[in-house]
C-alpha cells in the first residue's frame, strides 16, 4: 500500500459527493471550493461559480503542507477582489514552510463560515486496527492539547458497527445538544473512510454551524492502490501531488506514470545524481532495508536513488525501469573517476517471476552496455524466488558478454552482505 497525499481540492470535493451516502443524516456541507493555478481563468471562474462575488471568502495554499495560518497563508473574510489580489500576490513565489523551500503554486477558495467553537476529527489506518481521533480543541494547537484529544479503536473485523456505543460514550458532556449529530458524523465518516480507501483522513478543524457540520479545514492520504477500485469516486480529476518543495524530473515522473498504468509497484525518487551507488531493488520491504544499508555503511551521499520494482511487473515494464535507472546513471563518469556500482537486490519472491523481470533488465543493459563500460558500471545482484536461478544465469552471461563486472548471488547470501561486497572499491 502507498499512503499518498491528495490536495484539499479534492478531499473536500469527495466528501461533499458522498459522505451524506454513509450517514444517518446530511451535514450540509455543499463543496462550495475552487482550485486556482496559473492557467486560471478568473473570468471564467467567476461566471461558474457566482457565489465568489456573493460571499466573504478564505484562500489558502493547497500543496500538502500544514501549519498554513502559522505561517501567514491564509486570507480570511475578505472579498472576491481582494482574494485574487491576495492569491495573485503570492503566486509562483517562493516560500519556506517547516525549513523546507518551494513554490507556491495552487490555492484555493471557500465561503468564509462564521463559527464560534473549533472541533478536531482525524481517522488513521494502522496493520492491528484503525483510529478514530475526536477532540474539542480543534484547530492550529491540537498537537498541544493532545491530551485532550478521544481515541476511539476500530477493529479490523466487525469495523465501525462493533464500537458503535463506543463513539457515543466518547463524545464530550461539553456538546450539549450536538453530541448526537457529532457521533453520527464520526460513525458516517468512518465509512466513508473504508469505503474510499483512505489511509489517513484529517478534519482539523470542522466547525458546527446550525445543524451542519462544515469542514474547514482536510489533510486527506489515499491508499493508491485502491485506484482501480475507486477512479470513479474518487474523480477522474484526482492527482497525486509531489510533496511541497519536490520537484519532480522528468524521469521521476515517468515512473510515476508507468506505476499509475500498472497493477505492479514501481517507484523511483532520485537523492544524488552524481551518486555512484545505484540500488535498483525488487520489493518495497528490501528497498528500505538495501538503503539503510547503504547509509549505515557510511555511503548515504552516494547514495544515488532510492526506489523498488515489485508486485510482479511484466518484462516490458521492467525493461522500462531499468532503463530510466541506466541512463540516469551512465550520463556522466564519477568525477573521481570511481566505478559506478549498481545493486541488483532484492528478498526471496512470492510470486514474482524472476527471470520474467531479469529478461527486463537484460534487454535494458544489452541497450547501454557501451555507457556502462564508460562509467566503468559493476553489477552485484542478490535474488531468490521463482525461476531465480535460470534470472541469475542469463544475467551473469549478459554482462560478462558486455564486459561489464558482475557477481551474482542466490537467497543462500545473506540479503545486504552484497552491500558490503559492492562498496569495496
Amino acid at each position: 500500500m502507498a499512503q499518498r497525499g491528495i490536495r484539499e481540492y479534492h478531499g473536500k470535493r469527495m466528501l461533499a459527493r458522498h459522505l451524506d451516502s454513509f450517514i444517518k443524516q446530511s451535514i450540509g456541507y455543499d463543496g462550495r471550493i475552487v482550485l486556482v493555478d496559473s492557467s486560471t481563468d478568473w473570468k471564467k471562474l467567476e461566471k461558474e461559480n457566482p457565489w465568489l462575488k456573493k460571499e466573504k471568502l478564505v484562500a489558502k495554499p493547497d500543496q500538502l503542507f500544514g501549519k498554513r495560518g502559522k505561517h501567514g497563508l491564509v486570507l480570511v473574510n475578505k472579498s472576491f477582489a481582494d482574494t485574487r489580489k491576495w492569491i495573485e500576490e503570492r503566486l509562483g513565489k517562493k516560500q519556506v514552510v517547516n525549513g523546507i523551500e518551494g513554490t507556491l503554486t495552487h490555492f484555493i477558495i471557500e465561503p468564509c463560515v462564521a463559527h464560534e467553537a473549533e472541533y478536531y476529527a482525524a481517522i488513521k489506518s494502522s496493520a492491528e486496527c484503525d483510529y478514530i481521533y475526536f477532540s474539542l480543541e480543534g484547530g492550529i494547537n491540537v498537537e498541544e492539547n493532545w491530551d485532550k484529544v478521544v481515541t476511539i479503536r476500530v477493529p479490523i473485523i466487525g469495523g465501525i458497527e462493533a464500537v458503535a456505543d463506543d463513539v457515543d460514550a466518547a463524545m464530550p458532556k461539553e456538546l450539549g445538544e450536538n453530541k448526537k449529530m457529532v457521533a453520527n458524523f464520526l460513525r458516517g465518516l468512518y465509512r466513508y473512510f473504508a469505503a474510499m480507501h483512505f489511509a489517513y483522513l484529517e478534519i482539523n478543524p470542522f466547525a458546527i454551524a446550525g445543524k451542519h457540520i462544515v469542514p474547514l479545514d482536510m489533510v486527506a492520504k489515499l491508499d493508491d492502490t485502491a485506484e482501480f477500485l475507486c477512479s470513479d469516486m474518487w474523480g477522474s480529476d484526482i492527482e497525486f501531488p509531489a510533496a511541497f518543495g519536490q520537484n519532480l524530473s522528468p524521469e521521476e515522473s515517468k515512473i510515476r506514470e508507468l506505476d499509475a498504468l500498472s497493477g505492479a509497484s514501481l517507484k523511483l525518487t532520485l537523492l544524488n545524481p552524481d551518486g555512484i551507488i545505484w540500488n535498483m531493488v525488487a520489493g518495497g520491504g528490501a528497498s528500505v532495508i538495501y538503503a539503510d544499508t547503504v547509509c549505515d555503511l557510511g555511503y548515504a551521499k552516494e547514495l544515488a536513488m532510492y526506489g523498488e520494482y515489485s508486485g510482479n511487473p511484466s518484462t516490458s515494464l521492467t525493461y522500462e525501469y531499468a532503463r530510466v535507472v541506466l541512463d540516469l546513471m551512465t550520463r556522466k563518469p564519477d568525477k573521481k573517476g570511481r566505478p559506478k556500482t549498481l545493486i541488483l537486490g532484492g528478498g526471496i519472491a512470492n510470486f514474482t517471476d524472476v527471470a520474467k523481470t531479469f529478461t527486463g533488465i537484460i534487454k535494458a543493459l544489452n541497450e547501454y552496455g557501451d555507457k556502462l563500460k564508460k562509467v566503468k558500471a559493476r553489477i552485484f545482484v542478490r535474488r531468490g524466488g521463482p525461476n531465480y536461478q535460470e534470472g541469475l544465469i542469463n544475467l551473469k552471461a549478459a554482462a560478462e558478454k558486455l564486459g561489464v563486472p558482475i557477481e551474482v548471488h542466490g537467497p543462500e547470501y545473506h540479503m545486504t552482505r552484497v552491500v558490503s561486497d559492492a562498496l569495496k572499491f
